[in-house]
């Protein structure tokens, strides 16, 4: 817990290093705490309980593990990488299965695959992958996830690496999937992070299962991305996250949440009750 709250981190990339193209490097040096290399071996690898050790020491009750198949732009980081990690505490850690239509053939299968091996959730890359996030080859995915119950994480924001399709990125290209799966829980990873800040919010207050997650976004600026919004009605919708390495902190994000003024309730809701619904069907909010 985080000063007596209880704290979801509900997007985290602890790769391989090995597996990844120079860009991500460069990216976790420039925006990471200093010290993230700490939860990895001289090998590149993550030791997962040096790793478990970082998150107890920021306050972390429950992380979401991201992996993703993204060859043309960060590189493949491979589901099997974040099973050690899991299994070295599965009271804190879960993870998110990731497909690609460019890689993977029958979608549906390599998701059900995933899942088999414990997923959560699904989560898209859009800007890396190359497609459209209403592509149809992704709907297979799409009912399975909505036959299971499983949320599916959407990349919604720009990415810096080279060769992003960023256009991929707006979140109103989820429109005819939110129409034909109505009953699907969709999270907009980075919260249209760029250009998109009105679309995303849009999405999450028109839509009951439409949630903001604010990976990548310095809480501090979040009265300024949605300034057209009312934020104390929209925060009810936000999952907390980071993008670590990527984040100065994750203590020091969650603290810059809690100083925007939300009341108790909310506050709970967006650093962990919130995630908690979303990807294990609980309604502890606190």
């Amino acid at each position: 817990m985080l000063d007596g709250r209880l704290l979801v981190d509900a997007h985290l990339h602890p790769p391989r290093l090995s597996t990844l193209k120079p860009a991500w490097t460069r990216w976790a040096e420039r925006y990471g705490a200093p010290g993230w290399r700490s939860a990895f071996d001289e090998d590149g690898v993550v030791v997962p309980a040096a790793f478990d050790e970082l998150l107890e020491a920021e306050g972390v009750d429950r992380a979401i593990l991201l992996c993703e198949y993204s060859p043309k732009v960060t590189g493949i980081q491979p589901v099997e990488d974040l099973l050690p990690i899991v299994k070295h505490n599965p009271d804190r850690f879960a993870f998110l299965a990731n497909v690609n239509p460019h890689v993977h053939y029958p979608i549906a299968a390599e998701l059900l695959r995933q899942v088999e091996l414990g997923a959560v959730g699904l989560k898209i890359h859009p800007v890396h992958g190359g497609f459209s996030a209403a592509d149809p080859m992704m709907y297979p995915a799409y009912q399975t996830c909505a036959e299971r119950g499983l949320p599916v994480v959407v990349h919604c924001g720009t990415s810096t690496f080279p060769g992003s399709a960023n256009t991929m990125a707006a979140p109103e290209l989820l429109d005819p999937v939110l129409r034909d799966f109505p009953e699907l829980t969709v999270v907009l990873a980075h919260g249209g992070r760029g250009w998109w800040y009105d679309q995303a919010a849009f999405l999450a207050l028109m839509h009951e299962n439409v949630w903001i997650e604010l990976s990548g976004l310095p809480p501090a600026r979040l009265p300024d991305y949605y300034q057209r919004f009312d934020l104390r009605r929209l925060a009810r919708k936000f999952v907390f996250a980071t993008d670590w390495p990527g984040v100065p902190g994750i203590a020091r994000n969650a603290r810059a949440l809690a100083d925007l003024g939300l009341d108790d309730d909310t506050l709970a809701m967006a650093l962990a009750g919130n995630a908690l619904r979303i990807y294990f069907k609980s309604t502890t909010y606190s």
